[in-house]
């Protein structure tokens, strides 16, 4: 019997490593393939290194190029036309004995006449024309004001709402060159005028006509 029963144990042995040997393979490859799995589809996070957002390239590099631009060296030589414009009518209604206070405004007709609106006898205002017309220093300055300014104003304009909201604007990151030895005020002033005559209605938020810029003295019209 102590034969049997030795028999009887190996046996039931023997069947109990065949049962446990594939119910631990069993377990374990299961494990691992989910495992994998699971790892294989997890989508990555917005903090994951494996994921770099592009979206907006475009946009960092438009800003990185306007803020290298030069906006106070174009202010500068902006307002030097514009004090020069200014003294010139200050002087000139102190030569007709008017008041300091009188608004004038300038601008050019379709002819490129310099012509003067505002509160002034008819006379006066016609003998302040012809004394600006004649002041080629004058003209010159007014013509260069009537381009520059809204170039400047518009630059001005954008570069502060991207400041302030992050806003990009498109049409400004056309006029401006990769190469900023191209971006000098007069360069950036024709691809501006240029953008402006092309485009089928006004963008810019300026009129197209630059006959219809005009410089106001002593009134916020």
């Amino acid at each position: 019997m102590s034969l049997l029963t030795s028999l009887i144990q190996a046996s039931t042995r023997f069947q109990q490593s065949l049962e446990n040997r594939p119910a631990a393979n069993g377990a374990g490859e299961p494990t691992a393939k989910s495992a994998g799995s699971a790892e294989a589809v997890q989508p990555a996070g917005p903090g994951d290194d494996r994921f770099t957002p592009s979206g907006n390239s475009v946009d960092d590099a438009g800003r990185l190029k306007s803020q290298k631009l030069p906006l106070a060296d174009y202010k500068q030589t902006v307002g030097q036309d514009l004090a020069f414009i200014r003294e010139t009518l200050r002087h000139k209604l102190a030569e007709y004995n008017l008041n300091s206070a009188t608004a004038v405004s300038v601008n050019k007709n379709e002819s490129g006449k310099i012509e003067v609106g505002g509160t002034l006898a008819e006379e006066t205002r016609t003998r302040i024309e012809n004394d600006l017309n004649l002041n080629k220093n004058f003209a010159d300055a007014f013509s260069r004001l009537s381009i520059n300014e809204p170039t400047l104003h518009f630059m001005d304009n954008a570069l502060k709402l991207n400041q302030a909201y992050g806003v990009n604007n498109s049409l400004l990151d056309t006029l401006i060159s990769e190469n900023q030895q191209f971006n000098g005020l007069q360069d950036l002033v024709h691809r501006y005028d240029t953008l402006r005559r092309s485009a089928p209605a006004d963008p810019f938020g300026a009129t197209t006509n630059r006959g219809a810029y005009a410089f106001n003295l002593n009134t916020r019209a």
